[in-house]
């Protein structure tokens, strides 16, 4: 058999930053770590800040949609009246009933 490597080999992801232990003769992770929590809020201010930019944020897209609920009668009516246009121009036909073939 071939020598054995008592060596390990820490890596950190690229992605979520957690810490590997991989075993290379192995070809296996041994252990890992993960990544450091992040402190949510580091200043109070700016966390009041942004709660007061989303409350902003969230009353604009509330008259949005409430602009949009209005307009929403008004196109409904405009689609029904083509519609109705397109139906009254069509002649009128009439499927054949099955006891209407015998």
């Amino acid at each position: 058999m071939g020598k054995h490597q008592a060596t390990t080999i820490e890596v950190i992801c690229p992605c979520c930053q957690a810490k590997l232990t991989i075993d290379p003769s192995l070809k296996a992770v041994l252990s890992h770590e993960p990544p450091p929590k992040a402190s949510a809020v580091t200043d109070l201010t700016e966390a009041v800040q942004a709660l007061k930019g989303k409350a902003s944020e969230r009353e604009a897209r509330f008259l949005q949609s409430v602009e949009a609920e209005k307009g929403k009668g008004k196109v409904l009516e405009r689609k029904f009246q083509e519609a109705f246009k397109k139906a009254k121009d069509e002649p009128i036909t009439r499927t054949p009933r099955p006891f209407d073939l015998d």
